[in-house]
Order: C-alpha cells, then sequence, then structure tokens
C-alpha cells in the first residue's frame, strides 16, 4: 500500500501534468498507470477482504453460544446439565419403542378419543387427522350490477 506522502506526490503530479508540459505520466516518479491501476485495485480486494472479515466475524459472535455447546461436548459437562441429557436421551429412547407417548396407559387413550368426539360434534365431523380441502369459487360480475 502507498503512504500519504506517496499518494499526495501521485496527486500533485497528476494536477502538474494536466497544467504544465512535464515528462510523460507514465514514468514520472517510477509508477506507470498500470501499476496505479493494479495498486488501486489491489487496496480495492483489501477492502472487500476486511468487510468479509467482519462480516464472518460478527456472524461467529452471535453463535458463539451454539459453538460453545459443539466444542464442549469433549469436556465434561456439568452435573445438571448432564443430568438434564440423560433426561431427554431416555425419553427418546422410550418414545421410540413405544410408537407414541411415553407413559400413557388407557385412561389417556380414553381421554383423547373423548376430545376427538367432541371436536367432531362440534364442528361437523369429518377426518381430524388429515387438513380439509378449501375450495373457493371466484365471485360473477355481471353488467347488469353496475
Amino acid at each position: 500500500m502507498r503512504s500519504a506522502a506517496q499518494t499526495r506526490r501521485l496527486s500533485d503530479v497528476l494536477e502538474s501534468h494536466t497544467t504544465s508540459h512535464n515528462p510523460p505520466l507514465s514514468t514520472t516518479f517510477g509508477y506507470t498507470t498500470q501499476s496505479v491501476k493494479s495498486k488501486m485495485a489491489l487496496h480495492r480486494l483489501f477492502q472487500l477482504s476486511s468487510v468479509l472479515r467482519s462480516s464472518v466475524s460478527l456472524t461467529l459472535r452471535r453463535n458463539i453460544g451454539l459453538s460453545a455447546v459443539v466444542f464442549n461436548r469433549a469436556k465434561d459437562l456439568d452435573p445438571i446439565q448432564k443430568l438434564f441429557l440423560d433426561k431427554i436421551r431416555s425419553y427418546k429412547t422410550k418414545s421410540r419403542a413405544s410408537g407414541g407417548v411415553v407413559d400413557g396407559d388407557a385412561s389417556y387413550d380414553k381421554n383423547v378419543s373423548d376430545e376427538i368426539f367432541k371436536l367432531q360434534r362440534l364442528y361437523g365431523g369429518g377426518d381430524l387427522d388429515k387438513f380439509p380441502e378449501l375450495k373457493f369459487t371466484d365471485p360473477t360480475h355481471d353488467d347488469a350490477a353496475k
């Protein structure tokens, strides 16, 4: 990157070149117009990379809670977290084994069937396990109505 003094010298050369008869700009101070353009493009690229770096940094900071959980797997959990995770895992295995509600007995099944019967009576029957089919009709517009 250029220093501030080099940038000032370059801008002075550009101004003086347009007002007097100096040597061609391409050889002044060892800078060529091509090298100036490439340095400007490189500067823009560095600016873009800093923007990307800051956005990635922001995203990582926002997701630090999730990252902490992921990286914490290797370490020992505190006793309360371990107890909580063990309970969730045991519920998951019981749920898969029973194929539905864990520890559901006959009274639970009776309550569910009673509630489904009430809903069918209240809303006119039908299958409550699937989404209802909605049918909309377009209104007819008559010229005579005007």
